[in-house]
């Protein structure tokens, strides 16, 4: 396995996209790329935005995408059975199988496509990363094997991570957990992988954390919206126009997180450092933790880390602890 490793992406959505178009910004090849995707609007659009990419659908399309297609002519059988539709400009080719899987579908659906794919991904063995949400690494172990007598060590690896939305403007936090039976080289595949649209990757080595990962930079970006919403909000409350007031809280947000990206401080050393005695920004910090907003923050965070290891009791059947 290399970093020119041929990927089969499942599901063509925004993050799919996102982590395609930055392997495209790094210089990965589109010959090494296909992407299975069931609606057909969101197959124009690739279509249109990535000339040459293949891009499958059909009721066939998951298995081709894995399994390859080394005869362009049962390709166009296929095509015209109905069973799969091909990017126009790829349709002619041929591929080969694919040694990455990517699943990059909603956990409510993550079973029935695995049980769709299994006798190839038992077949083939390739690696498997999965960003559905909430889906633990033995869950989706328990789908491929489901009816089977395999056991752990006839199983693919799988790789779970837990991206968030600035991926989309390859500004991502990812966090990923790893099965033991995946190698250093298809650790480090992976990896490389997500930090085309990742500038932080961390791994984690106990699965539980990755909801707690959920709970901190998967779900994160929306507090951080919702603190800008308010403070744009209160601004405007106290007299100054809606434009500016955007204006100043993005580029105060953009600051502050920059600051802390490059200093050495920890983040109470910068917090004190700006934040002089009975100042401005004393008077507002001291009301913040007044109403409880460490406390509020931390709830709110343990709220996404609960609801994560819920989805596991929902989608793959596992008890449901209150620990944490």
């Amino acid at each position: 396995m290399t970093l020119q490793s041929r990927l089969a992406f499942i599901g063509g959505g925004n993050m799919a996209e996102a982590i395609l178009g930055g392997l495209l910004a790094c210089g990965y090849p589109l010959s090494q790329c296909v992407v299975s995707e069931p609606l057909k609007s969101r197959c124009e659009f690739l279509h249109s935005k990535y000339p040459g990419l293949q891009v499958l659908s059909g009721s066939q399309a998951n298995q081709l995408a894995v399994n390859g297609s080394t005869s362009p002519k049962r390709t166009a059988t296929m095509i015209s059975e109905g069973s799969v539709n091909l990017n126009p400009t790829a349709a002619s080719t041929s591929f080969a199988p694919a040694e990455v899987v990517i699943l990059a579908v909603k956990p409510q659906v993550l079973k029935t496509v695995v049980h769709d794919l299994r006798q190839v991904l038992q077949t083939r063995q390739p690696l498997i990363i999965s960003i559905a949400a909430g889906i633990e690494t033995r869950t989706i172990a328990k789908f491929i094997a489901e009816g089977t007598t395999l056991k752990p060590r006839d199983l693919p690896p799988v790789i779970r991570v837990m991206p968030n939305t600035p991926s989309l403007v390859n500004e991502g936090a990812t966090g990923m957990y790893a099965t033991s039976d995946a190698t250093d080289d298809q650790r480090h595949v992976a990896e490389s992988l997500m930090a085309a649209v990742s500038k932080q990757v961390s791994w984690v080595d106990n699965e539980a954390m990755i909801d707690t990962v959920t709970g901190i930079s998967g779900s994160g970006p929306a507090y951080f919206f919702l603190m800008m919403e308010a403070m744009e909000e209160a601004a405007v409350r106290l007299g100054l126009d809606r434009k500016t007031a955007k204006a100043l809280t993005i580029q105060t947000c953009l600051g502050a997180a920059k600051m802390a990206q490059s200093s050495q401080d920890d983040l109470e050393t910068l917090r004190v450092k700006v934040t002089s005695p009975n100042g401005t920004t004393d008077a507002a910090i001291k009301t913040f933790e007044n109403g409880g907003f460490r406390e509020l923050v931390y709830e709110g965070v343990k709220a996404a880390n609960m609801r994560s290891k819920s989805l596991a009791v929902e989608l793959g059947g596992k008890e449901l602890s209150t620990k944490l």
